[in-house]
C-alpha cells in the first residue's frame, strides 16, 4: 500500500504564492505518473498538473503560474503556486499511478482571498 501525505496548504492573498508538498511512502521513481488534482467547493475534482516520463502538463487555468516538480531523494512531489487567484481556492490532492493502481492523498486546503 502506498501512502501520500500532502502539506503546505493554507491561506494566501490574491497574487501570493504557496508551495504544496506530497511525501510518498515509497520510491517516487517507481511510479509511472505523478500529479496534483483539486476540488473546489461544489465542483468536480479536476486535474491540475502531471509529471511523467513525457514531461509535465498543466491545466490551462494554471499554466504559467503553477510548477510541478519532485525531489527524488526525498520521495516528495511539489506544486509551486504563484500569482494565486481566488478561483484557485480548493482542496488539493496529490496522486500517483503505477500500472492499473492509483493512489491519492487526503488533501490539503488552499484558500485565496481577494
Amino acid at each position: 500500500q502506498v501512502e501520500l501525505v500532502e502539506s503546505g496548504g493554507g491561506s494566501a492573498q490574491a497574487g501570493g504564492s504557496l508551495t504544496l508538498s506530497c511525501a510518498a511512502s515509497r520510491n517516487i521513481l517507481s511510479f509511472d505518473s505523478l500529479g496534483w488534482y483539486r476540488q473546489a467547493p461544489g465542483e468536480q475534482r479536476e486535474l491540475v498538473a502531471t509529471l511523467n516520463g513525457d514531461g509535465t502538463n498543466y491545466a490551462e487555468s494554471v499554466k504559467g503560474r503553477f510548477t510541478i516538480s519532485r525531489d527524488n531523494a526525498k520521495n516528495t512531489l511539489f506544486l509551486k503556486m504563484n500569482s494565486l487567484k481566488p478561483e484557485d481556492t480548493a482542496v488539493y490532492y496529490c496522486a500517483a499511478e503505477s500500472g492499473a493502481d492509483v493512489w491519492m492523498g487526503q488533501g490539503t486546503e488552499v484558500f485565496v482571498s481577494s
